[in-house]
């Protein structure tokens, strides 16, 4: 299996996202991703993802993580309660959202 990039994951994200839409049913958000030096925005509206990199207008959640911890919680070495009590996950916006992430952020 090839290794995973941070890149590499939100490229794939949309299609991955797109490809269930029971996932991503009654969600109506704005992510924000902060990964190392690297930022993304993921929308949610009417059971379509768009993933782009760059900053977002107005995001309901913003997550900032280094990027060796995010690839080790997207490929599910790292849990992410654990990584938020530690501090390696910052959330900033709604929690709501944020606990919905883990629902579809796995490699």
């Amino acid at each position: 299996m090839p290794e995973t990039t941070v890149k590499g994951f939100f490229d794939s994200l949309e299609a991955n996202l797109n490809s269930d839409p029971a996932k991503l049913a009654g969600m109506n958000a704005v992510y924000q991703f902060r990964v190392g030096e690297g930022s993304y925005c993921v929308s949610i509206k009417e059971g379509r993802a768009s993933v782009a990199s760059g900053a977002a207008n107005d995001p309901n959640c913003t997550v900032t993580m280094a990027e060796s911890d995010f690839l080790e919680l997207v490929s599910g070495k790292l849990n992410g309660q654990m990584a938020f009590m530690t501090g390696k996950l910052k959330v900033a916006g709604d929690m709501g959202l944020a606990l919905k992430l883990g629902s579809f952020l796995k490699v």
